[in-house]
């Protein structure tokens, strides 16, 4: 792994933390009060995963870590984040931040996929809290991937 690829890495992920957070403060001070609120809070649920995805298909292409199956692309994509790749990457994501990150690609697929589907306000309002309360966790992660890749960076030189 060439020092390059690592710091192109790196740069990506503290780029799309910005944006990642960006949603994440959106996210918390949007309610359900009404239906309009409620699809807007939904996509911006829907956004916040593919920024998050994003994140993880850069981490995958970076180190080699491809995703055969497109059938279950994004569930397996997701799903490698959660597991370390011994002598090439540490798990991205914990156990916890898997199964929380898992509730809204599930979310995710829904909203892209239900063009007849009602949003349950109760239900976008379940995981905007389950989200919320996630952010430490998440944050937590991606710090520690943040110090994986600057140490990786650092020996490189």
């Amino acid at each position: 792994m060439s020092k390059e690829r690592l710091a192109v890495l790196l740069g990506y992920l503290q780029n799309q933390r910005l944006e990642i957070n960006n949603l994440f403060a959106i996210i918390k001070n949007t309610s359900t009060e009404n239906e309009e609120k409620t699809v807007y809070l939904g996509y911006m649920l829907h956004n916040l995963y593919c920024a998050l995805e994003d994140l993880f298909k850069r981490v995958a292409e970076t180190f080699e870590n491809n995703v055969d199956d497109l059938s279950r692309y994004h569930r397996d994509l997701l799903r490698r984040m959660s597991f370390e790749l011994p002598g090439v990457r540490p798990a991205l994501l914990t156990a916890q931040t898997y199964r929380t990150l898992d509730e809204l690609r599930r979310f995710r697929h829904l909203f892209r996929h239900a063009y007849a589907y009602q949003l349950d306000p109760r239900r976008v309002a379940d995981l905007q809290s389950v989200i919320i309360n996630a952010k430490e966790e998440l944050d937590a992660d991606l710090d520690n991937y943040n110090r994986f890749l600057t140490a990786e960076s650092q020996k490189k030189t």
